[in-house]
């Protein structure tokens, strides 16, 4: 069972640059395909980006496409989400979830095929 943390939330400017984290503290997340979404208020939780556990594939939401990157160290320890040309509606908390895909060259932006989901970091992006 994973237990995700996310770090690295807070607020910025709109334009500036934020790097948030992924990792379970106990286990490397070698097996497992990393989503990222995100919960603005009001608004239903929306993926943001994704990579698979054999790291062959990420996928981006078109909202963020060309300004995200989602990253896997070496390790396999962490996972980063690299926001760029941040937007005041890109605030939301940012939360990332596991799927157990240690074969799959895939992974999918669909909520319920993940297993295990982080309590969230927030982003505020505000002048």
């Amino acid at each position: 069972q994973l237990q995700l943390v996310e770090s690295g939330g807070g607020l910025v400017q709109p334009g500036d640059t934020l790097t948030l984290s992924c990792r379970d503290s106990r286990f490397t997340l070698e097996h497992w395909a990393i989503g990222w979404f995100r919960e603005a208020p009001g608004k239903e939780r929306e993926a943001v980006a994704c990579i698979s556990a054999t790291n062959n594939d990420t996928r981006y939401a078109d909202s963020v496409k060309g300004r995200f990157t989602i990253s896997r160290d070496n390790a396999k320890t962490t996972v980063w989400l690299q926001m760029s040309s941040l937007r005041a509606e890109d605030t939301a908390v940012y939360y990332c979830a596991g799927d157990l895909a240690p074969h799959r060259d895939t992974c999918t932006h669909v909520r319920h095929e993940y297993d295990y989901w982080g309590k969230g970091t927030r982003v505020t992006v505000s002048s």
